[in-house]
């Protein structure tokens, strides 16, 4: 009731400052804020866990797992036009588990998977505060289950660099407009450490290309350790150093996406991720995809995973949607590839099968 009695106070000013100052003034009535949200929970089953004690198996697991398909989270996002074709935005976005009603799905904090202001026109978007690097997206956007939290591409960003990358605080980018197709995107994320401008200092970019169903894309990471963002409940400035390179293309309800990805952590290992796969959508409820993941360490080729699943989603509604997925992932070496973002991220040696099943509601 507060939010709405604020909106109807600044509607009013809006339009007493219009009246006032021309019609020129008016775009400066034009706003809106949005609650938007996905909740998503699921029944998850693995023929093995892993003993961190050993690395070996601690037996299999029945459970029921937070955000099976989508991390659960809630968030506001606005906009205020501006005039001139300008705006004014943010997004403040907070993770939720579903199993218990704590922090989760982010970085620990309230809002920690998004919290940023900033400015976009036809010259591109300016954005200030915790946000998702180039790199990141580049990778989400080529993974052929699009991150699902069972069986993808997001399993392997997490086992190497856990959320770097993924929730940069104090960070500033800019992305550019679409210009015959470019696009390119390049954020610096400042450490946050007096007298230290190199400690948690993250940055990242990168350029898209896009020709009808054809798209392209390459990205870059490197990033420090220490800073203000190492003292966060789950820190998200692991040194490492990425590249990635992806293409996708549809053809009618088929698409089809390949990736290539570089996690490499100085003195200690240079993981690389090849992988592929297609979603097709049945019909316009049902939808199918499929993906593999092979990774390798440069440094060992000893320790090496493959990960391959399936899913199958129906919608219900627009908004409700039930899912099931299975999967299997074998390692090799000190490997601990998983499964599962939530309760079984890092799995044994050898091969482990594991299935979900879960229905997911977006707000």
């Amino acid at each position: 009731m507060q939010a709405s009695h604020r909106n109807r106070v600044g509607v009013f000013l809006g339009l007493m400052g219009a009246c006032a100052l021309g019609p020129a003034q008016s775009a400066y009535a034009q706003s809106s804020v949005t609650l938007y949200g996905v909740v998503d929970a699921s029944l998850l089953y693995t023929n093995k866990t892993l003993n961190p004690a050993n690395g070996q198996s601690a037996g299999h697991q029945y459970s029921f797992t937070d955000s099976g398909l989508s991390g659960s989270r809630f968030g506001m996002r606005g906009a205020e036009d501006l005039g001139g074709g300008m705006r004014a935005i943010f997004d403040l976005e907070s993770g939720f588990s579903v199993a218990n009603g704590g922090f989760d799905n982010s970085n620990g904090n309230l809002f920690g998977r998004q919290a940023w202001v900033g400015v976009n026109s036809r010259y591109g978007t300016v954005k200030a505060g915790l946000q998702f690097s180039p790199f990141f997206l580049a990778v989400y956007d080529f993974d052929p289950r699009e991150m699902s939290y069972f069986g993808s591409g997001l399993i392997t960003y997490l086992n190497n660099v856990y959320v770097t990358g993924m929730f940069n605080p104090n960070g500033i980018s800019y992305t550019s407009p679409e210009i015959a197709g470019l696009q390119a995107s390049a954020l610096l994320a400042l450490g946050g450490a007096a007298g230290d401008f190199q400690a948690g200092r993250q940055y990242s970019a990168s350029l898209r290309y896009h020709l009808g169903s054809l798209t392209v894309d390459a990205a870059l990471y490197s990033g420090n350790p220490g800073g203000s963002a190492a003292s966060i409940p789950v820190p998200s400035v692991v040194e490492f150093n990425g590249r990635a390179l992806g293409a996708s293309y549809v053809f009618n309800n088929l698409t089809v996406k390949a990736s290539y990805v570089q996690y490499k952590v100085a003195g200690s290992f240079n993981n690389r991720v090849y992988s592929g796969g297609a979603s097709y959508h049945i019909t316009p409820a049902l939808n199918v995809d499929a993906g593999v993941w092979v990774t390798r360490d440069a440094n060992e080729s000893s320790n090496n995973s493959v990960l391959a699943s399936t899913g199958l989603t129906y919608s219900l509604s627009k908004a409700t949607l039930t899912y099931g997925q299975v999967g299997f992932v074998t390692n090799h070496g000190r490997m601990h590839t998983g499964l599962s973002v939530n309760n079984a991220l890092n799995l044994p040696t050898g091969t482990t099968a594991g299935a979900s099943v879960g229905i997911r509601h977006t707000f």
